[in-house]
């Protein structure tokens, strides 16, 4: 899910010892906090997560890689309880970075000649968008990725809000939707516009697209995914978990209030969770140093060949503070700097990343708390690492 989405999902659900070695090897070999504002590096970036904990996050952590190196900065903790800090190791639920991965994963079938962005949905899932204002013959595949299908969110629906939200997180976690249930429950509400006429950010695309590379391969895409990008980039902590509830060690605890509509003080332990209920949307788990290298490598056009990367920067204007590609923010800063990546919210978890058109800056944090209220102090990281505005 989008940052934009951010605001909307309060209220209707808009988340070992030779690790943690490393992760403090890293951690001294490149400077947090006041060394880093020592070294003129990155403490415009440090004070943005010091104000983001100042704003209520349990803990933030953020890793850069540039011309100078990597560098790794926290704020907060990864457990309020044992005052345990965040890490470079730390695993984490990247939410809808998924989607890119999803993306990639289409725009190489099409490199292949194995589909077109073109095809319509109907061709690939004959009769799931039908009735009730949908025809999947007016519906394409290029449509789904960039979120002007007008397929309503399946996130916005009052069903979604009974089972996911407040008191019906705890008691469906663990349960298990299928994809078609998933996208059955947001078909019950009309389109929310003709395909192709208008942008709103939909969960729903990227289930139906996921479902897509499961007809089209004869895999799920988690195994395309694990096949074609972690594999090949070497991403050894980025996995696809699947029904499996549980994080793999080190990780942050997931605090989230559940997107109560009125919440109150109570702040809940959602870091295990059923990521069947994200799919295709949001299921990914990763480290900020994977995901680093994975949009670094992206935006390199290391993954697609030129005509498949032409596809993953078209972008469409959102009416929104940025720009929607193929599964890909765009985001225009104040400086001036283009900064490509993906927003990612689920339970307990909020994940950002962003790299320059030329791959070589690339910036990912994460937050272990879903409350935050005020979107600027989450834009200010973006801000204060490639504008060095603080």
């Amino acid at each position: 899910m989008s940052i934009r989405a951010l605001h909307r999902r309060r209220n209707v659900l808009k988340g070992a010892a030779v690790a943690l070695s490393a992760a403090v090897a890293l951690t001294c070999a490149t400077g947090t906090g006041t060394a880093a504002e020592a070294s003129g590096g990155h403490g415009a970036t440090q004070r943005a997560l010091d104000a983001l904990e100042r704003a209520g996050m349990p803990g933030v952590a953020a890793e850069v890689k540039d011309a100078r190196g990597k560098w790794f900065g926290s704020a907060g903790y990864a457990d309020t309880a044992t005052k345990r800090k965040r890490t470079p190791a730390d695993h984490v639920r990247a939410g809808s970075n998924t989607k890119s991965f999803v993306a990639v994963v289409l725009l190489q079938l099409e490199a292949e000649g194995r589909l077109r962005l073109d095809d319509p949905v109907e061709r690939w899932l004959p009769g799931v968008l039908r009735g009730n204002g949908y025809d999947g013959t007016k519906v394409t595949v290029r449509q789904l990725l960039n979120h002007t299908s007008g397929v309503h969110d399946m996130v916005s629906t009052p069903e979604w809000r009974e089972y996911m939200n407040g008191p019906g997180f705890l008691a469906h976690r663990y349960e298990t939707r299928t994809p078609r249930q998933i996208v059955d429950m947001a078909l019950k509400y009309a389109p929310d516009f003709e395909p192709g006429t208008g942008w709103n950010y939909s969960n729903t695309n990227y289930v139906l697209a996921g479902m897509i590379i499961e007809k089209v391969t004869g895999h799920t895409y988690a195994h395309e995914a694990e096949q074609r990008i972690v594999k090949r980039l070497k991403l050894r902590e980025t996995t696809f978990p699947g029904t499996d509830p549980t994080m793999p060690a080190p990780h942050p605890i997931g605090y989230s209030k559940l997107y109560a509509a009125n919440p109150g003080p109570e702040v809940y332990d959602a870091t295990e969770y059923n990521p069947a209920w994200s799919g295709a949307t949001g299921e990914v788990i990763s480290t900020t140093g994977d995901l680093n290298r994975y949009y670094s490598a992206l935006i390199k056009g290391e993954l697609l060949p030129p005509a498949q990367q032409r596809e993953l920067l078209d972008t469409v204007e959102t009416g929104t503070f940025y720009e929607y590609g193929a599964g890909l923010i765009v985001r225009t800063l104040s400086c001036g700097v283009k900064v490509y990546g993906h927003d990612g919210i689920v339970w307990g978890s909020l994940t950002s990343s962003a790299t320059t058109a030329d791959g070589k800056h690339t910036l990912t944090f994460h937050i272990n708390g879903d409350w935050l209220e005020d979107g600027k102090p989450y834009e200010d990281v973006f801000e204060a690492e490639f504008c060095g505005k603080g």
